[in-house]
């Protein structure tokens, strides 16, 4: 055992318990609480956790098509620790430790269905070709008050039913996190406590809106890891002082949504960044991975926008791309290219919602990046402003469509494989069938008496 596994194992034993968890395909944190003698198997033969927990629906519910579950008996699988995860809850009250865990098999491959071992895969193909991607991530979020206002759900914190006070938007204003500033800043520290580096902190376009920047790394499992981390940590802190932070991608129907833009780089074998030439362009290698990026978005906007609300945020005129198209520091596009400063020549990947999955949004990412290296491909013309290039292919911007395009396509099957890729398709129809079974209450105005 080494030092620093051996110091985590001991900061485990001396807990009043350890809550350790996985996430699913869906993003969502599962797991159980465990006596500090238990969490000894996290750094030993493993947990037992059912292989189905991987893929429930967004309620919880098993899968019922393709049988992952019931027709299987739902068999155990083995999960083990991921060591830097090992830290106190310092939200929580006494003494308690979390352990983010990962299902391995018993040859020492992650499952198939384990979300972090879908990127881990693909960082493998990258390390084979002798490349390593280099990745920073701006996180948006809401802090919303859940009691009722005025017969709204959420509510900013302090709002009356004027709809001004507390409603107003203060974008990169200091004021407005001075409002919420024992929030924010316990959040910082309490990310500092766990070893996630946070760069920035701003207001941003809604109210009560912020996004967090999490600094650039060359490990992108881990930086996965920590972006999954902040969530539940800021979650947590805001619980503690009587707020709700959501990340759903629109939470008020006429503010500004939720995203999760992606910067990503790649390193050769000597570190050297090989989309770098000058400041007015990129490398020839830079747009290939634009190339192969654009081509796939429409297939993997599933992963990029996974639930019926994500498509709230997809509209003509605002920062939400609804075609996969790329400009030269072009904040209007899907893919944003960077390279004033030629040594941090990048990529901006500007479409994700804040409610994704961040291993399964960083593996389509890096996955079709890479397919475009390999095959050199073409990005076409780039966009200018809003003047989208004609051949940029358009997004669907329908929750269903985008199951379907995920469903049929040979470029998801290459980066996620078959059986992740009809199994995740089972869990998203599913949820569909759910939610048309829901009937709004906009459609019982408009049609209950007027059809």
């Amino acid at each position: 055992m080494t030092e620093d596994i051996a110091a985590k194992a001991a900061l485990m034993a001396q807990s009043d318990f350890v809550e350790a968890f996985i996430v699913d395909v869906n993003g969502v944190l599962r797991g159980k609480w465990l006596q500090p003698g238990k969490s000894k198997s996290l750094f030993g033969p493993g947990l037992a956790i059912p292989r189905s927990v991987f893929l429930l629906d967004i309620w919880g519910n098993d899968i019922i098509e393709d049988g992952i579950a019931q027709d299987t008996g739902d068999p155990d699988g083995l999960c083990t620790a991921v060591p830097h995860s090992i830290t106190r809850m310092n939200w929580s009250d006494g003494n308690v430790t979390q352990a983010l865990l990962t299902m391995k098999e018993a040859d020492g491959s992650y499952y198939f269905l384990d979300p972090r071992g879908v990127l881990s895969r693909i960082l493998d193909r990258y390390k084979a070709a002798g490349l390593t991607p280099a990745l920073g991530v701006e996180l948006e979020f809401y802090l919303v008050d859940s009691d009722k206002h005025g017969g709204l759900k959420i509510a900013p914190r302090g709002a009356d039913e004027s709809g001004w006070r507390g409603w107003r938007v203060d974008a990169v204003g200091l004021g407005e996190i001075r409002e919420y500033e024992p929030i924010l800043r316990e959040m910082m520290a309490t990310a500092r406590a766990q070893g996630i580096t946070l760069e920035t902190l701003i207001s941003e376009n809604g109210p009560g809106q912020f996004e967090v920047t999490l600094k650039y790394s060359t490990d992108a499992l881990l930086i996965a890891d920590h972006a999954v981390l902040f969530k539940r940590t800021i979650k947590e802190v805001a619980r503690k002082h009587g707020l709700t932070a959501t990340f759903m991608a629109k939470p008020y129907g006429d503010c500004a949504g939720s995203g999760m833009h992606v910067h990503m780089s790649v390193l050769d074998e000597a570190g050297n960044n090989i989309f770098a030439n000058n400041p007015e362009r990129g490398s020839a290698r830079l747009y290939q991975a634009v190339g192969g990026i654009i081509h796939a978005m429409p297939d993997t906007m599933i992963m990029l926008a996974p639930h019926a609300n994500s498509y709230r945020r997809f509209a003509p005129g605002v920062h939400a791309p609804t075609y996969g198209d790329w400009g030269h520091d072009n904040r209007m596009a899907a893919l944003r290219v960077i390279t004033a400063d030629v040594a941090a020549s990048r990529l901006e990947h500007r479409v994700a919602g804040a409610d994704c999955n961040p291993y399964l949004a960083f593996a389509s990412l890096l996955g079709s990046a890479l397919i475009g290296l390999e095959t050199q491909a073409s990005p076409g013309p780039e966009s200018i402003g809003t003047a989208r290039s004609a051949s940029a292919p358009p997004l669907p911007i329908a929750w269903s469509s985008a199951v379907d395009r995920f469903a049929n396509s040979a470029v998801i099957t290459d980066i996620f494989g078959p059986d992740f890729q009809r199994l995740y398709t089972a869990c998203k129809r599913q949820e569909i069938s759910e939610m048309r079974k829901r009937i709004s209450d906009v459609e019982y105005d408009a049609y209950l008496k007027n059809a």
